[in-house]
Formats: structure tokens, sequence, C-alpha cells
């Protein structure tokens, strides 16, 4: 029998940390992340990082092993997630993974293609970006690859920019070269999605984002704000920060702004999860029978392959 990885997946403030947790301490397994904003040590309250006492409760992989000058690729953290399992898995028959980051999901459970790279074309992109905005290398996107919003969140500039910069480097569009064939694992998936109300995902969103600010939100995109053009703080919640740092706009209005923009990011991330046919949609509000329903699956398989 194929050791399992568990992933848990769904819109931001959800409660995927607290359920993850939940298994791996019902399972006694270890965690991780596929949170690609929480990778960075410098990011911890905007990014919503498992906390120093809930790390203690289980043990958490990828995070806090990048700092935010350093570039990091959905392929790396497939390179080094299954280079991970594939010692973890000698020990352990079980794992779990976690995060919002639908690239970097879909990189371990699936692969990604081999698509070009060339560093001369992003570096112009990047410059481009920084003068110019999204919008305009949006409009040339559209122009080398018509179907950009089939299967590209064209409001995230890095995903934007790594497409032009595939498309410019090939001469081909992004699109055709997404062969969108998943590889082989030597390991099982089951992939929980949890979802709920969207009043009440709202309102969730609402009240974290008034408890980072009570925690220190500020302070810490304060911390940052010299690095605010690097692609790691390019992120819903410190942008808007840096905004009202930069004298934008108020405080009261920048607390607004991370709520609403959190909000369609939730909206996207179910969009993007809500693709697969292969999740299990859950009821966030009810964990304890998430994990009851998660280790009658695992004595199910047990029981069957022991049948075999």
């Amino acid at each position: 029998m194929k050791p399992l990885l568990i992933v848990v997946v769904g819109p931001t403030a959800i409660g995927k940390t607290a359920l993850s947790i939940a298994l791996a301490k019902a399972l006694n397994t270890e965690i991780i992340s596929s949170d690609s904003r929480q990778f960075y040590k410098e990011l911890a309250i905007g990014t919503a990082k498992p906390t120093e006492e809930e790390r203690a409760e289980a043990v958490h992989h990828f995070v806090d092993f990048l700092s935010i000058n350093e570039e990091y690729s959905a392929g790396q953290f497939e390179r080094d997630v299954i280079a991970f399992l594939d010692n973890f898995f000698k020990t352990k028959s079980c794992a779990v993974m976690v995060g919002g980051s639908g690239l970097f999901v879909k990189a371990v459970i699936e692969g990604l293609d081999d698509l070009p790279r060339n560093t001369i074309h992003r570096e112009a992109l990047n410059e481009r970006f920084e003068k110019d905005g999204i919008a305009p290398l949006l409009e040339e996107l559209k122009s080398l690859d018509p179907k950009v919003h089939d299967y590209l969140d064209v409001h995230n500039p890095q995903r934007v920019i790594r497409a032009l910069e595939v498309c410019l480097a090939s001469g081909k569009p992004y699109s055709a070269q997404r062969l969108n064939q998943a590889k082989e694992r030597p390991f099982d998936v089951l992939l929980l999605g949890l979802s709920g109300e969207r009043e009440w995902i709202y309102e969730r969103i609402n009240q974290r984002t008034l408890q980072m600010m009570e925690e220190g939100f500020l302070d810490e995109a304060r911390s940052v704000f010299e690095y605010r053009n690097l692609n790691a703080l390019k992120t819903v919640g410190y942008t808007e920060l840096f905004a009202h740092l930069n004298g934008e706009y108020d405080l009261e209005r920048a607390v607004e702004l991370i709520q609403q923009n959190t909000r369609r990011f939730a909206k996207r991330q179910l969009t993007w999860f809500k693709k697969s046919t292969n999740t299990h949609w859950m009821d966030a509000q009810k964990p304890e029978e998430i994990v009851s329903w998660v280790k009658n699956e695992l004595a199910n398989r047990t029981s069957e392959s022991s049948n075999r």
C-alpha cells in the first residue's frame, strides 16, 4: 500500500491550520505548509503563519525557511517536497499538507510542466511592471495568448510575468505549452476542501484582519517597507499597508481594503480549488467530524489492503 498525503485546501481564514494540526495529532504525523507566503522568515502576522504554540502541537515543515530576498518557485517547491516525502515516508505512512496557494499544491500533487525560462526577459518584465503596473503587461499577454483568462490568475503579477516570460522565450502561447498531464507519484493523495457559507467566511476574514492589526501587522509592514518591491511582498495585506505608509490613504481605509481584497482573494482560491473533481468538500465548521471521517478512510484503506 502506498503512503498517503492528506492535502487540506480552501480559502484563507477558513480554519485550515487548526484542522491540519488536529489531523496531525490524531494520525501521529507532521505538516507540510504549501502556503507560499509562510515560507518567509520576515513575514508572520500578515501571512497568518502558525504560532509557536501551534507549531509545538505538531511539527511543521516549509515554514520560515526562506528570506524575502530569495526567489522560490512552485517548481522548486515541487522538487523539495517530493524529496522530503521520499525520506519521510520511509518511517511514516501518512503526512498532512496544508495551504491555500493553489499552484504550489498542484505542483506537489500533479507536477508542473517544464516551461522555458529567460532571465533577461523576466528582468525586463519586472522593470516594466514597476514602472507601469500590471495593465500593459496583461494586454500584451492577451495579444500573445488569447486564452489567458481560461487558466491564469490575471490579478497576480508574478503569474502574468511568468506567462509572458514563457511566451517571449519560446515564441509560442503559454497555454499551448501546458500539457496538464499529472505525473506519477509514489504516494496516494486524499484531497480535503474546506467550505462554508460565504457570509461566514467573509466575517472570519474581516475579524482576522482586525486581529492582525491588533497583533502588530502595521509594525511588521513597516519593518519590511524598504523591500516592498520584492515579489514576496506583492501580496494582499502588505500592499495596502505599504500604500498607507506611503501616504496614499489613512489606516482605516487600508484596513477596509485589506478586508475587501482578502475576500476577493478567497473567492479566487475557491474558484481554483473547485476545478478539481477529486476534492472531498467538508464543512469547515465541523472539524471533529472531518477528523473522524479521515480516520475512517484510513482504516478502510488498511482493511482493503490487508484483504487483497
